[in-house]
């Protein structure tokens, strides 16, 4: 069995889940999609012993982004002073000019505009290890052109962000987004993944790719 756990903070006026995720007796996680109140995050982890390694964003809009820049800084600034190297954001790269237009990334339609970017910008595919832990790439666009999954294969975990929920998918009204590829990203990407596997979305209750494969109205 995993020794891999994931916390979560429900953060915004969307009630984004910021998730974090870590081995259990270590100091070390990963933040993804650091909504809103990036200092607060950053407070959070440090009082519950846990120093951030990395950050992942599913994909650009500003529910998810709004905290960015305030924990990237706060980060940043403790591991100058002591002597460590700066943590990296990843963000696929199909979402590069998202996250840098407050016109699409949807922040100045919801009256606090904000643009930034990634540190690293990942492919479909490609896998990373951070605080010890090793995660795929998996792009899902359709929400976003850029949206991503982080699939934990060691833990049974998938991080969808705003592409798969319980029982339902991601809105695709906003630029950038598309039902029908929405549809074949995660039938064709997320639905081949272990059926106990374990998905934890951008808003909402988690749920399992089984029960998702049978009663999820959008994909069956």
């Amino acid at each position: 069995m995993s020794d891999i756990k994931i916390g979560r903070m429900v953060l915004g006026v969307c009630q984004t889940n910021c998730y974090f995720i870590y081995r259990e007796g270590s100091e070390e996680t990963i933040v993804v999609d650091p909504a809103d109140q990036g200092n607060k995050i950053y407070d959070t982890l440090r009082k519950n012993g846990f120093r951030v390694a990395g950050i992942l964003l599913t994909h650009g809009h500003f529910d998810h982004i709004w905290g960015l820049d305030g924990l990237r800084d706060a980060v940043n600034a403790a591991a100058e002073a002591e002597g460590r190297e700066p943590v990296k954001v990843y963000a696929c790269e199909a979402e590069r000019e998202l996250l840098k237009s407050a016109r699409l990334n949807v922040s100045e339609q919801a009256g606090r505009a904000c643009a930034t970017f990634a540190d690293v910008y990942v492919k479909d595919g490609e896998e990373y290890t951070l605080a010890g832990m090793e995660f795929r790439v998996i792009a899902t666009p359709g929400h976003t052109a850029g949206g991503a999954c982080y699939y934990f294969a060691e833990a049974g975990i998938l991080i969808s962000g705003d592409t798969l929920f319980e029982e339902s998918v991601g809105r695709t009204d906003f630029p950038t987004g598309s039902m029908g590829t929405l549809v074949r990203s995660i039938r064709e990407k997320l639905f081949v993944l272990p059926e106990d596997t374990r998905v934890y979305p951008g808003h909402g209750d988690s749920t399992v790719i089984g029960h998702e494969k049978e009663h999820n109205p959008f994909c069956v």
